[in-house]
């Protein structure tokens, strides 16, 4: 393990991806948390990984300062984000996360940098995405799904599919965002009292017991295609998770 991870981390052409995770969202937060830093010391590759949260929650910007008190009623946790924007509702939905330092440029610029591989990888799928305009009037919705900035994704009907966030730390870039691809209509529009914005998968043809490994295999490649890089697939060890669970702060309310 020590021998491979040193490899990858001297490797400017090769990064890490990491195996589908389901857990809790205050795992799924230490975890991109842990990672960025791990990265951010020299100690860990640049790195791709998926992700479901179970149970469903609903994750808030770092600075969301107040959401409704009556999402407390649902059976869903409420985890803060490291990253910034507003609230997402994790529930049917795949996330991705991105941990590198090798983008430059403003933070839009690195976003859409970053972005290009969903945009190449659902394309591949039969799915067109292009970027949201709206502009700061977000902050005063808690919603993140009810707006789409020019460094989300909407499909060509202009709903939003694809929302990311970004944290910062030196030279070390994470950026995650949430894939809506089953969502409940019913939930969301129960919990943010607005209407749903179409899934993904229903805009693709493939086999529900297949579709979430289809669409990370057409991402990873995407991914490989758009950076210029090749994939080493390494699970977390039992070691690393024992450092991610002790030294990192889970975000839970």
């Amino acid at each position: 393990m020590v021998n491979e991870m040193t490899k990858l981390i001297s490797s400017s052409s090769t990064w890490r991806l990491i195996p589908l995770i389901e857990a809790s969202g205050e795992i799924q937060m230490a975890l991109d948390t842990w990672l960025l830093e791990q990265h951010r010391q020299g100690n860990h590759p640049p790195t791709l990984r998926f992700y479901t949260w179970n149970p469903p929650a609903i994750s808030l910007g770092y600075h969301q300062k107040e959401y409704p008190s009556d999402w407390q009623k649902y059976s869903l946790d409420i985890i803060r984000r490291p990253t910034g924007g507003q609230a997402v509702l994790h529930q049917g939905d795949l996330t991705y996360a991105i941990v590198t330092s090798a983008q430059r440029g403003k933070r839009l610029e690195v976003y859409q940098q970053i972005c290009q591989f969903l945009i190449e990888g659902w394309r591949s799928l039969g799915v067109e995405l292009h970027y949201g305009n709206a502009t700061k009037e977000y902050i005063h919705n808690p919603n993140c799904f009810a707006t789409a900035t020019n460094a989300d994704l909407i499909t060509v009907t202009g709903e939003k599919a694809i929302g990311s966030a970004q944290l910062r730390r030196g030279k070390a870039i994470l950026q995650h965002g949430s894939m809506m691809l089953s969502t409940s209509k019913d939930l969301f529009t129960e919990v943010f009292a607005q209407s749903a914005p179409g899934n993904l998968l229903d805009l693709i043809r493939v086999p529900e017991d297949r579709a979430i490994a289809n669409i990370i295999d057409s991402l990873t490649q995407a991914a490989s295609n758009c950076f210029n890089i090749e994939f080493h697939e390494q699970p977390l060890s039992k070691i690393e998770w024992q450092d991610i669970v002790t030294n990192s702060v889970l975000l839970t309310y």
